[in-house]
């Protein structure tokens, strides 16, 4: 029993001892200086730990900010170019392909003095000589009702690439049919 004592009356002893150097550490941390001991017939140094000097970071100059300069309006989006595609060896535009290129007008009237490249396509069937003969007619054909529709002819080039460049590479009629078209390449 007596045993039992001293070891309750030990740990007691060490939970103060360790709780009271805890107030001292925090106190160094806040940059306080701990009170004196207190006389005592045994005085028992504590551990001395270095302090590190915190220096002050001198406040920053004040910040002149530059004046609140008003939105820019956000740009319109600019119309697309988009392709049209033609029937089975063919070269007349079809009248919702006359639409498209309408609607590809707007561009030409956003992009004023900017040159187009018209290339023409076609599907797969035929022979080379033939299919670019087609796509040429193709382009030419697109090329001559644009300039009907008012844009400048000298902004609009043509080339014919038959079928050696196709957009779709399967071998179907929906392929065939993405595949005949002409599409425009703005140059500059």
């Amino acid at each position: 029993m007596r045993v039992k004592s001293l070891m309750i009356i030990f740990s007691v002893i060490l939970l103060g001892l360790s709780l009271s150097g805890c107030g001292c550490f925090m106190q160094q941390i806040k940059g306080e200086t701990p009170p004196p001991p207190a006389p005592s017939a045994q005085v028992v140094p504590p551990e001395v730990k270095p302090v590190v000097p915190v220096v002050p970071v001198p406040p920053s100059p004040p910040q002149i900010s530059e004046p609140v300069k008003p939105e820019a309006p956000k740009p319109v989006a600019a119309p697309v170019l988009k392709d049209i595609n033609f029937d089975f060896d063919k070269y007349n535009i079809r009248a919702k392909d006359a639409e498209i290129l309408k609607n590809n007008l707007e561009w030409f009237n956003a992009n004023k003095g900017k040159k187009v490249r018209i290339e023409g396509h076609c599907d797969e069937r035929g022979t080379i000589e033939y299919n670019l003969v087609l796509g040429q007619k193709r382009a030419d054909s697109t090329k001559a009702y644009l300039v009907n529709l008012g844009v400048d002819p000298n902004l609009l080039e043509t080339v014919s690439y038959g079928k050696e460049r196709p957009l779709d590479p399967g071998h179907n009629e929906d392929a065939w049919a993405k595949n005949r078209r002409a599409h425009f390449l703005p140059l500059q």
